[in-house]
């Protein structure tokens, strides 16, 4: 939606471009008007392609060069209503270097970030996109961190961190199948050290308990059993994680201590 808008509001801002502007000069053999119209025209009957070939015609022959950037940045985002994200990217990038002053590059960077973050793919797939969204998520927050865009970055960037850490703990589940502990046991404390707000931090911490206790390593593993325990005592990580160190577990033992009657006396009292 937040896009949609976006789209929206380039649109109305762009059909207020006119023929009095003072630095445009007649081109005998191209009318970069008319080519603008058209790819306005274009757009708006969702005709994506055309509406680039438009808008780069009108790029290519305005004079002015806040017009010029205009139309460079709505065919970008004509190239990224097709999904020609390669094409829209590079279309981006020459856009922020030839117009780098222009008063619209948030809105470059901020579709930069959306090309990147839907090309993302699942945590079996290459790195590179979620990187590459990841980085440019944080390049946007930090320069523009009080735009309404960036709330929704921010969103997307919570996302890219689920990703990044499910990315970590497939490949130490990769390095568990084939019996390489220590790269195993590297990946997951990336996790906990990287991606700790991530969903993926209880698994984690339990297959740190679990090849620890397995190579012999039992105090290292009672400490990340304590440290899953104290923080996600109730999750069925740490049910498993307890049943590895202590064969008589019963569900109704999570772990927790029991109850200092005269500690409930003395809270009743107060309440009272």
């Amino acid at each position: 939606m937040l896009l949609r808008s976006l789209l929206i509001f380039f649109l109305i801002l762009n059909s207020c471009t006119n023929k009095e502007d003072a630095g445009y000069k007649p081109n005998d053999l191209l009318d970069p008007y008319k080519s603008y119209r058209e790819g306005l025209k274009a757009f708006e009957d969702n005709a994506y392609f055309l509406a680039n070939k438009k808008f780069s015609e009108a790029e290519l022959n305005f004079e002015n060069p806040d017009l010029a950037a205009k139309s460079a940045i709505m065919s970008s985002f004509a190239l990224y209503g097709i999904n020609f994200y390669e094409e829209a990217e590079e279309n981006l990038s020459r856009y922020l270097k030839t117009y780098p002053a222009d008063k619209h590059v948030l809105y470059a960077h901020y579709l930069l970030a959306i090309i990147y973050f839907e090309q993302i793919s699942d945590e079996k797939k290459d790195l590179g996109p979620l990187l590459k969204a990841d980085n440019k998520i944080n390049f946007f927050l930090k320069n523009f961190p009080m735009s309404e865009y960036a709330i929704d970055l921010r969103f997307k960037k919570d996302l890219i961190q689920n990703q990044l850490s499910a990315k970590e703990l497939y490949i130490a589940k990769y390095y568990i199948s084939v019996q390489k502990w220590i790269p195993a046991i590297n990946r997951l404390k990336r996790i906990l050290e990287k991606y700790d707000k991530t969903i993926f931090v209880e698994e984690a911490l339990h297959r740190l308990v679990e090849l620890h206790y397995h190579i012999g390593l039992e105090e290292e593993a009672k400490k990340y059993a304590s440290i899953l325990g104290y923080n996600y005592n109730s999750s069925e990580w740490f049910q498993q994680s307890y049943k590895i160190l202590n064969k008589n577990y019963e569900i109704r033992e999570i772990g927790r201590p029991e109850k200092d009657s005269s500690l409930f006396d003395k809270i009743i009292e107060l309440i009272k």
